[in-house]
């Protein structure tokens, strides 16, 4: 089990947003993709935690990323809307029906299946409220698919740097 208090989740909170902004985001791979990193504190906080303070400090995170990219919101829109069904997706990734979560008992299609739904959903929400016309619904929605499986790879590599798996 991790000892984590908000302190820290508010250090990691800085250190993904700087990461984000000020790395990430100089990143357009094949011009136009850029990748993001920012929502694995979604997805891997401890399923223990309180739930109503997970809420606002995913909220914090999309809006510190919103502050730098003048984004009005959105990302703290999808963030906070991944941070909230967070657990119908674990469930959903799982077929488990148990309220105790862990990435431990799970398999690894299961482990990356809720990594890549739970990106998925969050850049479907930013790309389409930033971008929305209905004469660029295919267009938006391949920019959906290739910037999740860029993120994918990067959010599964930070995963196995930081032996995610084995520690939330």
């Amino acid at each position: 089990m991790i000892s984590r208090n908000v302190v820290s989740d508010l250090v990691l909170i800085a250190l993904l947003t700087a990461f984000q902004i000020f790395i990430l985001n100089r990143i357009a791979l094949f011009g136009q993709y850029i990748p993001v990193l920012y929502p694995v504190f979604v997805m891997f906080y401890p399923f223990f935690r309180n739930r109503f303070h997970f809420l606002a400090l995913s909220f914090i995170l999309g809006l510190c990323v919103d502050a730098f990219l003048g984004t009005w919101g959105i990302n703290a829109f999808a963030t906070t809307v991944v941070a909230y069904f967070r657990t119908i997706i674990f469930r959903t990734s799982t077929d488990t029906t148990t309220d105790f979560f862990s990435f431990q008992g799970i398999q690894w299609t299961q482990f990356i299946f809720f990594i890549v739904t739970s990106i998925f959903i969050h850049q479907l929400l930013v790309q389409y409220i930033e971008f929305f016309k209905f004469d660029r619904f295919f267009e938006i929605l391949f920019n959906v698919i290739v910037t999740s499986i860029i993120s994918f790879v990067f959010i599964l590599a930070y995963a196995l740097a930081f032996k995610i798996k084995q520690k939330v």
